[in-house]
């Protein structure tokens, strides 16, 4: 322990980082001097001069004042109870309630000594305070993080300006006439900017899906953020009907029925090379409407087939197919999965000049110049198949049909392809060859899909691990084992897993492909003609070399883009 000058002004917190050999008595009086200067804490100062890392400051108050130690980083920002502390009183003293029980509410702190802060918060709450000790730069990022995720409010946005100049319209397929009578109430400017600001939260956040949902004492709004739904908001119960009113007028639904589901669309154009479409569809339920918008963004059509995460072999089988002359390739699993984007990534391939590319979809999801895109409207007749009839009497080069639901439409498919024509399409199976027996279990004859069928693409989409912060992980041999690694490669492997930062979702930052790509080989075909089961296509697929989705997964670990847990989330095996 260090000798302490008896004449110094040190206390407190400092003065226990001098005895403890941390800092000098010169650097601890200097830095306490320029905190009185600067109207900070010691502690965010000390911080700020990078003389002690903020985790070492943390743990020496902790042993000095008695206050326990928390990481923040397991903090539930949306549990977080903000709202019971005046946004400026949290900044000003910066600190951050944690959790509340009973009459007592526990508030993360990083200088224990401001006192002042909890009889402040104690004031204007009327409970108890108990301070947590926390890291200074963590407590700084979870404010913030806390705070943004409050302020979704209508209050907040009804003074944001910049909410009204966006240009928001129906997509033409999709216009309908409102019911004019049903509209007082839902044009009101803090509506339209709340409606707005969730718009623009959720393609400022990369979220896939918006989930509104109301219930019987709550109302809240969800993103959907590489895959994992999160609330982000939480507006008063009373203004449920009102939303889901605005969102109906933007997409050119009928506000007047709500006894039914209606499916919409709302093009938001965000600058003048820009525009994000959301795909609406609403749904009745016990408390009000759901409403959930699919952000269907135009660039993730152009990510390119490199970015897609197909291993070498994969990407080399998929291109090898849809540049064929004529036959079918099928992208199969379930919704959410990515087959659309990688459909599209292989309608940008064949999109070239002297190519006629021909799409039928329901609804189209993402406008491509140079393809003719169809959108399938069967109440008034337009089906899948009507479609494909039309499209074979335009001289097509390239056919893509959304999703192969019947008979009917698998047949045309499939003639299609075998008449001199590409054909892509999906289904909706669990792996490749599942594919082949759902084709032959929808009645279509098992010479026609040997013949037709080139290759098949099975995919899931599993989160990718943040390269800032993602951590290696001790992994016992028989969990390795069981997860499908080889005894021979375990001594050899490093397994990382999430942390979590301020640049990532809890230790994730989007998302990445897995595949299983099987051609359809002749041992394969015959298999298939002669009545084979999926079991018999699944083993004769191993002989071969294909790698199944798990075994695919498995690759991603090895390779450090994704985590054990997630490929286990999401092959299920």
């Amino acid at each position: 322990m260090a000798t302490v000058n008896p004449t110094t002004t040190l206390s407190g917190l400092a003065l226990r980082l001098v005895r403890d050999n941390l800092l000098t008595t010169a650097d601890a009086e200097r830095l306490q001097a320029e905190a009185q200067t600067n109207k900070v804490p010691f502690v965010a100062q000390l911080v700020e001069s990078k003389k002690l890392q903020a985790a070492v400051i943390a743990r020496v108050a902790s042993e000095e004042f008695g206050v326990p130690l928390y990481d923040i980083n397991s903090l539930d920002i949306e549990s977080a109870p903000v709202k019971l502390v005046d946004e400026k009183i949290l900044r000003r003293h910066h600190v951050l309630p944690l959790h509340k029980r009973g009459t007592r509410l526990y508030v993360a702190i990083a200088d224990p000594t401001n006192l002042q802060a909890l009889d402040e918060i104690k004031f204007h709450t009327g409970f108890g305070t108990e301070a947590i000790l926390v890291e200074e730069d963590k407590l700084s990022v979870a404010i913030e993080k806390c705070l943004d995720a409050a302020d979704t409010s209508l209050a907040d946005i009804a003074s944001d300006d910049s909410l009204d100049n966006l240009e928001i319209v129906a997509g033409e397929e999709d216009k309908k006439e409102g019911a004019a009578s049903g509209e007082e109430g839902v044009n009101d400017t803090p509506i339209v900017k709340f409606v707005n600001k969730v718009l623009m939260d959720a393609i400022n956040r990369g979220a896939s899906d918006i989930h509104i949902e109301p219930y019987e004492k709550t109302y809240r709004v969800r993103y959907r953020q590489d895959g994992v739904l999160q609330e982000v908001a939480s507006p008063p119960l009373a203004l449920a009907s009102r939303i889901s009113a605005r969102i109906k007028i933007l997409s050119r639904l009928d506000i007047a029925e709500r006894r039914v589901p209606q499916d919409g669309r709302i093009k938001m154009r965000i600058s003048k090379n820009r525009a994000i479409d959301f795909r609406v569809s609403t749904l009745p339920t016990l408390w009000g409407e759901k409403v959930v918008l699919r952000v269907l963004d135009p660039t993730s059509a152009t990510l390119g087939v490199e970015k897609l995460g197909f291993e070498a072999d994969q990407k080399e089988a998929f291109l090898e197919a849809i540049n064929r002359p004529y036959g079918m390739v099928l992208v199969t699993g379930p919704t959410g999965s990515g087959k659309t984007v990688t459909l599209y990534t292989a309608l940008n391939i064949l999109n070239v000049p002297g190519t006629n590319i021909s799409t039928a979809e329901d609804p189209v999801e993402m406008n491509v110049n140079g393809i003719n895109q169809v959108n399938i409207n069967e109440k008034a007749g337009l089906t899948f198949a009507g479609a494909l009839r039309a499209f074979l009497r335009q001289d097509p080069d390239v056919i893509m049909v959304g999703e192969i639901r019947d008979l009917e439409t698998a047949e045309i498919s499939i003639k299609a392809a075998q008449t001199g024509h590409m054909v892509l399409s999906t289904l909706h199976t669990n792996d490749a060859p599942a594919t082949l027996t759902r084709l032959v279990n929808m009645g279509v004859p098992p010479f026609n899909i040997a013949s037709a069928v080139n290759l098949i693409v099975a995919q899931r989409l599993g989160r990718r691990l943040c390269t800032s912060c993602k951590v290696p992980l001790e992994v016992p041999e028989p969990a390795l084992i069981k997860a499908g690694f080889q005894p021979s490669e375990i001594g050899k492997l490093t397994i990382y897993g999430p942390a979590g930062c301020d640049l990532c979702n809890k230790g994730y930052k989007g998302r990445v492909g897995v595949y299983q790509v099987m051609p359809v080989s002749e041992a394969i075909g015959d298999i298939i003609m002669r009545g084979g089961n999926q079991r018999d296509i699944e083993v004769q697929a191993q002989k071969e070399g294909i790698s199944d989705l798990r075994k695919s997964g498995l690759k991603k670990v090895r390779d450090g883009i994704t985590s054990l847990e997630e490929i286990e989330s999401i092959t299920n095996q």
